[in-house]
């Protein structure tokens, strides 16, 4: 299969500082993708080189939709990289998923309003489109941020550290929104987090991120014990506990 996000022999940085070197990689269309690793990794590097806002220093980074053709992005940032000051409704935080579309100069009409009305109800949260952002929940934000990136019609969904910060119960909520826009929308997810057990229970591959360590594979090949120990530089155990898999530093029991 013909990959939509093909990366051969990456080096990213900043300036003379480099992050990342020699990395290859592909995302296939309709594939669940996890970019997992500590913080500071590189992660975030990397989506920045997929999105096209930052270029390689070496290789090369193709994103090709299917056939050919460009494809459209839909980027979830994580919420604290946002100004809470500014004074937004939920309905205007939504609607700037549509600016592609709408241009610069031009008012937004039926049927942006349209994709906004469709993107919130999508996400159930259409009954707080006249709220002010700022009064939301952590949970509640997290789906406004997801409406944005679904008026967009997106081809792949992006999402950086969708459930940082999060209660127990409002990251199975957004995992279980994330599952389901993978599942029934048929949309191709990244999920960038340094959470390993959402992304152990949810992806179909992923890779691990770090400057001396880089792995891409299934989740039982790459989030084995040795490896993550070997990245953390810690004993860490992998059990699968009633079908879960859970990950035990330390060695836990």
């Amino acid at each position: 299969m013909e990959p939509v996000i093909r990366f051969s022999g990456v080096t990213l940085g900043y300036g003379t500082k480099t992050v990342l070197r020699d990395v290859s990689f592909e995302v296939h269309a309709g594939e669940y993708f996890g970019l997992v690793g500590p913080n500071g990794a590189g992660k975030t590097t990397i989506v920045r080189a997929i999105l096209g806002t930052l270029v390689p220093v070496r290789g090369s980074v193709r994103v090709t939709a299917p056939g050919g053709g460009p494809v459209r992005f839909g980027y979830v940032p994580q919420r604290d990289t946002l100004d809470y000051i500014l004074p937004y409704s939920v309905e205007e935080i939504v609607m700037m998923g549509r600016y592609r579309q709408i241009g610069l100069v031009k008012r937004p009409g039926a049927e942006d309003r349209e994709a906004v009305r469709e993107s919130l109800s999508h996400v159930a949260i259409g009954d707080l489109a006249g709220r002010s952002f700022q009064e939301l929940s952590g949970g509640q934000k997290q789906r406004a941020l997801i409406a944005r990136a679904l008026a967009s019609h997106p081809d792949i969904l992006v999402l950086d550290e969708p459930t940082n910060g999060m209660d127990l119960s409002s990251r199975i909520s957004i995992l279980q929104l994330i599952d389901r826009l993978h599942e029934e929308d048929r949309l191709t997810v990244i999920m960038v987090s340094h959470l390993l057990d959402d992304v152990a229970n949810h992806v179909t591959r992923l890779a691990i991120v770090e400057r001396e360590f880089f792995q891409v594979g299934g989740v039982d090949e790459v989030l084995s014990g040795a490896n993550l120990s070997t990245l953390y530089g810690m004993q860490v155990v992998v059990r699968t506990v009633e079908g879960r898999t859970v990950i035990l530093p330390g060695g836990a029991r």
